[in-house]
């Protein structure tokens, strides 16, 4: 998603200040869980549930369409079958983000509700919205401006062409894609599971 057109809008927006001082972020990323014997059911092979596979895109989107890295997280687990999603496995966690601004994320990570894949990004001068937001669907656009009217495209293809650019030709991206990024969200994961186990706000030091 670091590449596709649309969300780059929107983050090109930010960064103009089309919207004023960010205040808001929200992310819903889930699905309903299928085949309770594919490997996402199984700890060894998926190192975690709904947010190792899914909520990752809410953790990852709160940074970059806020533009920032966020301090605190508090999280609450959710697990109204016990039996399909066991030890391990995270049926539906809901964690609340906040960043140095004083802006806050409120997102939600699920295996059990479905047309979950939403992004919405509120600031004092306008909001931005992505329905869908990450998947392989179709990505859709509306700003407090209008709708947001980029060709589709294979998120995979354009991927692809972009990191090679950066291997090949030392393209700079607009959002990293390098490891130290990845690590911030699994720092950031990490923490939603702290809280989630405690009850208590986690401090984060990306």
């Amino acid at each position: 998603m670091h590449f596709e057109p649309h969300t780059l809008e929107i983050i090109r927006m930010r960064n103009a200040g089309e919207f004023g001082k960010i205040t808001f972020f929200q992310g819903l990323s889930g699905f309903t869980m299928g085949d309770p014997n594919q490997w996402r059911m199984d700890p060894k092979l998926s190192g975690g549930g709904a947010l190792m596979d899914i909520g990752i895109y809410s953790v990852n989107g709160s940074r970059y369409m806020t533009g920032e890295d966020p301090i605190w997280v508090h999280a609450v687990e959710t697990k109204n079958d016990p039996a399909k999603f066991k030890p391990g496995i995270d049926e539906t966690i809901q964690f609340q983000l906040g960043f140095p601004s004083g802006a806050v994320a409120s997102c939600l990570s699920t295996y059990s509700m479905n047309w979950l894949d939403r992004f919405f990004l509120d600031g004092v001068n306008g909001f931005a919205e992505l329905h869908p937001a990450t998947s392989y669907d179709p990505t859709q656009g509306l700003t407090h401006k209008g709708p947001l009217n980029f060709p589709n495209t294979t998120h995979q293809t354009v991927q692809m062409d972009e990191m090679s650019a950066i291997i090949l030709e030392g393209k700079k991206p607009i959002v990293p894609v390098d490891g130290e990024e990845g690590l911030k969200d699994l720092k950031v994961i990490e923490g939603i599971y702290k809280s989630a186990a405690s009850g208590k706000t986690v401090n984060l030091q990306l």
